[in-house]
Order: structure tokens, then C-alpha cells, then sequence
């Protein structure tokens, strides 16, 4: 959970997001608005799209998320905490990719 609050508190400095829960798990959406990461176990999930989803999926122990075995989401891709450093980054493009 140290990791979701870190990076909820860097966002929150930058952006209008608050805590949401999503899928019974702490997630982040904008303010009045969609979810757009969260969450699950030790790893983070980033709703992408694109290049960016790309980039994600490419990620050593990355894979989409998949809460019902065989039912995959496509846009969420399940980062692991290898991966740390790139949490902020996946987040905002996570963010933009609302717009799209």
C-alpha cells in the first residue's frame, strides 16, 4: 500500500485524482470522472492505450489484467513492483489516454 499512497500523493500534486475504489480494490480516478489505475496485490494496474500500452505489456512480468481466468481486460495491463520507477509515468499516460 506504500506504493499506491506514493503514488497517489505525486499525482495528487499535479492533477485533480482522488482514492476510488474499483473492481473492490484502491484505485485513482480523476475527480467526478473514470478510474484509470489501481491496485491489485503488490502489482498496479494501468488503464492504456496505444503506444503506451505497448510500452506496459513490453515490461518484464507485465500482462493484462485478467480478474476472471479467461476473461481478459484489454485496456488494463498488470505491472509488477520490479517496476516501480515507472509507475508515476504509466499513471499519467494512464491519465491522458482518458481523453482519447
Amino acid at each position: 500500500m506504500a506504493r499506491f499512497a506514493a503514488l497517489l500523493d505525486e499525482l495528487s500534486t499535479e492533477r485533480d485524482v482522488v482514492k476510488a475504489n474499483m473492481f473492490g480494490m484502491p484505485g485513482i480516478k480523476r475527480r467526478g470522472g473514470k478510474a484509470f489505475c489501481g491496485m491489485y496485490g503488490d502489482d498496479m494496474l494501468f488503464k492504456l492505450a496505444g503506444e503506451d500500452h505497448a510500452r506496459a505489456l513490453s515490461l518484464k512480468g507485465a500482462h493484462l489484467f485478467e480478474p476472471m481466468a479467461g476473461r481478459p481486460m484489454k485496456a488494463w495491463v498488470q505491472v509488477p513492483p520490479e517496476h516501480v520507477a515507472l509507475y508515476a509515468d504509466l499513471a499519467r499516460a494512464a491519465e491522458a489516454s482518458l481523453e482519447a
